[in-house]
């Protein structure tokens, strides 16, 4: 068999280059230029001029990572976490926050310019604090059998290996707090070496924990985790596989969003930024610009985030969801809040939709906020419905672009673009946009 030799896809000598940095890119990467080519540093900002040790060299760009900084950056800021360089949960602790949302921002119009061939600019940052924002959080335990401890904690960059965590600043205060004596619990069950992982949410309601086990649990160690539950004040739920989840303690969680009340399971979707999801909300009804005699379409629903406040407003609202769980939850909080103008339907959107019941009404006003995939499967049938406006919340850049293009095309102008600061410190991109029928 013939072998091919690819010249330079990695770097075999620890090559170390001194560059000056000239802007941040949308994951953290400081960006400069090498030998005519890009050069992405991990560490680096703005302005600093630094030594980087190469690490990978390709033909039309290369990564390093910067090893000394020789000139820093009025930017630069010392990061809370004592794991910031292991950890792979945040990316940008070393940059101040503005920086880290101006970065974002200018990344998301030039994807928008380059993609859709129109001129963009964002026209606005919706953020909040930056820690002690998020309010849901999966936890990884190992048991290490040479040293008879358990670790709990988040991945390492590029690693499955856990770092072993006691404090977390981007996570609510609240549940940072548990961090410390839940890993003491979960050392002292019998358990301990068939043990998954552990989510701690934070409900308008209290805590809640839920233990991934992978064995039975005995009598005594069910014991241990209802009185830690009781203990630290928060609802226990038990998950002996992925399917099933079972409330040992605590009441049913839910979260207020706009005089409302919404019950959720505690593996149901929620957005983990709670301040930003509710600017979030607001302003997407503020660009829709719903008024009492509109029919509104809410693609990728969920449980009704944007679903149950628009029927505050208008008459008619339709979500439409391809999780069967959540289409019933939603529907269950609309009749919670005696919400009666709300049909849910249980769909597919990434099949053909034309056949799909929903699909023979007509809509005013549109809203979708689907995965990273996108909605490649439903913007022909978007712009056939031939709405007034069209909201899209995104968290994937690129597909939005792709997306966005269906509608340019039949007629539609980009009129709004916010940026959406929902993980500051790492280098999630989110983001939300208004169409407007020409």
């Amino acid at each position: 068999m013939a072998q091919f030799y690819s010249a330079k896809r990695r770097v075999t000598t620890r090559q170390t280059i001194t560059v000056t940095i000239h802007e941040l890119d949308a994951f953290g990467q400081g960006v400069a230029r090498h030998q005519g080519k890009t050069l992405f540093v991990s560490g680096a900002l703005p302005g600093e001029q630094v030594e980087v040790v190469l690490q990978e060299d390709k033909r039309q760009f290369a990564r390093g990572r910067a090893q000394r900084i020789l000139q820093p950056s009025p930017e630069r800021v010392t990061p809370r976490c004592p794991w910031f360089t292991t950890c792979g949960g945040c990316q940008q602790q070393h940059a101040s926050q503005a920086l880290q949302q101006q970065s974002k921002a200018n990344a998301l119009a030039h994807l928008l310019t380059r993609e859709t061939g129109q001129q963009t600019t964002v026209d606005e940052i919706i953020g909040d604090s930056a820690y002690g924002y998020r309010r849901r959080a999966r936890l990884g335990l190992q048991y290490q059998a040479k040293t008879q401890t358990l670790q709990m904690g988040f991945r390492k960059v590029a690693s499955n290996d856990l770092v072993s965590i006691d404090c977390c600043p981007i996570l609510q205060p609240e549940l940072e707090k548990l961090l410390v004596p839940l890993r003491d619990c979960l050392s002292s069950l019998q358990a301990v070496r068939r043990l998954g992982h552990v989510e701690l949410v934070r409900a308008d309601n209290g805590p809640l924990m839920v233990l991934r086990h992978l064995d039975p649990l005995s009598a005594a160690d069910r014991q241990k985790l209802e009185q830690f539950s009781h203990q630290h004040g928060l609802a226990l739920f038990l998950a002996p596989d992925s399917d099933r989840t079972e409330q040992v303690s605590g009441e049913q969680p839910y979260y207020l969003s706009h005089q409302l009340t919404l019950t959720f399971n505690p593996r149901d979707f929620i957005q983990v930024n709670d301040a930003v999801n509710q600017k979030m909300v607001a302003k997407a009804l503020e660009w829709l610009d719903l008024q009492p005699q509109d029919r509104l379409l809410d693609l990728f629903c969920g449980m009704g985030n944007f679903t149950l406040p628009a029927a505050k407003i208008a008459t008619n609202v339709v979500g439409v969801e391809g999780v069967a769980a959540l289409t019933a939850r939603g529907a269950y909080n609309a009749q919670l809040n005696g919400l009666e103008n709300i049909i849910f339907f249980h769909e597919n959107l990434e099949e053909d939709v034309t056949r799909q019941p929903w699909a023979a009404h007509g809509f005013d006003k549109v809203l979708l906020d689907p995965a990273r995939a996108g909605a490649g499967g439903v913007m022909q049938h978007i712009a056939k419905l031939a709405p007034q406006r069209v909201v899209y919340v995104s968290c994937n850049p690129t597909t939005l672009a792709r997306d966005s293009q269906v509608l340019l095309s039949a007629g539609y102008r980009l009129e709004r673009v916010a940026m959406l600061d929902m993980f500051p410190q790492t280098s999630h991109l989110e983001s939300m946009v208004l169409f407007s029928k020409t």
